[in-house]
């Protein structure tokens, strides 16, 4: 079963409380080993319990299981900030995360054409209602390829839905509502662009980000206000203001980290091509070693809505309740990591070069880890420690003996 993190009397998660929050390593020292098999992208023995299982019912502490498993190898920040969320809100940010990849699965697909994506798209959402529809849609996905990882995760479609229907009936509720408009969304630029996607002017590419992110903000906050007692309905209100920035934020850092993987391996380009042509390039061009000042003069405007986005997610932290640890420490870990990467990237040309990128070093994503639960309690802690990384690497004596 899943991992679960014990908080302290005066934390509220809507879960019974636990012993109180006395040692400042705490967090650090409780957060659950991710499992970790050489050569294998998630636990062999997870993988085994479904395997060769599209034939019989799967049990909901086999589908936990495979979901905590697999996590780790679509998205290895996402598995950090997940582990923090007990009970059934870490099962419901879990299984609607999955319904996401799998999702994006199917979008980046390099060999499918553009009306073959739309269908299996179409048949994603039919599985919210049809479990044999979750379990053909499985079947026809272990044939897709690309990343090894995701292939996997999409050949257990069922699996995660079987993870889904155990959620508690307004948890449900939130995770189609916002998952069904992004599909929509990505199924749109899937149809609109159908030899990859290229976005052309800054206002489609905020249209892009709402439906691939934005969507997935709303539906945290929503179950932020379900499950926590102290989000009521005025802060739940606030928070919906700031929430599409602060997922978006996270989407057009990794969206600049990542120009040259995005375009080599799944034939997408999401600077927009205005944007280029102002500086004398274009999507043609977007990795040309000839055109590299021109290319990096163009994201400009990108950065600078990253910067603004990032600053309104500041805002949305800030506003979630000090009681509500786990949420408040889920939403820290990922912004952390983004004010880190977009310092670098304002720094670098790496993510324009071809097979290159933008990652922040192990040290400073161990030493975040460790600052991030000592300080997410306070406003002005977390104030402090994000002018601090804004400015340069934040590592911490020792932090490469750190356990991460």
């Amino acid at each position: 079963m899943r991992s679960r993190v014990t908080l302290g009397s005066n934390i509220d998660v809507g879960g019974a409380p636990s012993p109180t929050l006395r040692n400042p390593l705490y967090f650090v020292a409780r957060l659950p080993r991710l499992p970790r098999v050489p050569g294998r992208p998630f636990s062999s023995h997870a993988e085994a319990q479904v395997s060769h299982a599209l034939d019989r019912p799967i049990s909901l502490r086999d589908a936990e299981r495979f979901a905590l498993a697999v996590l780790p190898a679509v998205s290895r920040t996402f598995a950090l900030s997940i582990r923090v969320l007990p009970g059934d809100l870490g099962r419901a940010v879990l299984s609607a995360y999955l319904i996401c990849r799998v999702a994006d699965t199917i979008e980046d697909a390099p060999a499918l054409p553009a009306e073959r994506k739309a269908e299996l798209l179409d048949r994603l959402l039919d599985c919210f209602d049809s479990p044999p529809a979750a379990r053909t849609l499985a079947a026809d996905l272990a044939g897709l390829a690309g990343d090894p990882a995701h292939v996997r995760l999409g050949a257990h479609t069922h699996v995660v839905f079987t993870l889904f229907r155990a959620l508690p009936p307004r948890s449900r509720a939130h995770v189609r509502t916002w998952v069904e408009e992004m599909v929509r969304g990505m199924r749109k630029f899937v149809v609109l662009y159908p030899h990859g996607i290229r976005i052309q002017t800054l206002d489609e590419y905020k249209e892009y980000c709402y439906y691939v992110a934005g969507t997935v903000g709303y539906m945290l906050t929503d179950l932020w206000h379900e499950h926590s007692p102290s989000i009521g309905p005025a802060r739940h209100r606030v928070l919906r203001e700031r929430c599409r920035a602060f997922a978006e934020a996270l989407q057009t850092v990794n969206i600049l980290k990542d120009v040259a993987r995005d375009a080599e391996r799944e034939n997408s380009i999401y600077i927009p091509e205005h944007a280029l042509r102002e500086q004398g390039s274009g999507h043609a061009t977007i990795l040309s070693p000839a055109h590299l000042r021109q290319n990096h003069a163009a994201l400009a405007s990108l950065v600078k809505l990253a910067w603004a986005d990032l600053d309104d997610a500041l805002g949305y932290l800030l506003l979630l309740p000090r009681r509500a640890i786990p949420i408040r420490l889920f939403c820290a870990l990922p912004l952390l990591f983004a004010y880190a990467t977009l310092r670098d990237l304002t720094r670098s040309t790496a993510m324009l070069v071809a097979g290159g990128g933008v990652k922040i070093s192990r040290a400073e994503v161990k030493s975040l880890l460790v600052a991030g639960p000592l300080l997410v309690a306070s406003n002005r802690g977390v104030r402090w420690l994000v002018e601090r990384v804004r400015l340069k690497a934040f590592v911490l004596f020792g932090a490469a003996t750190v356990r991460a």
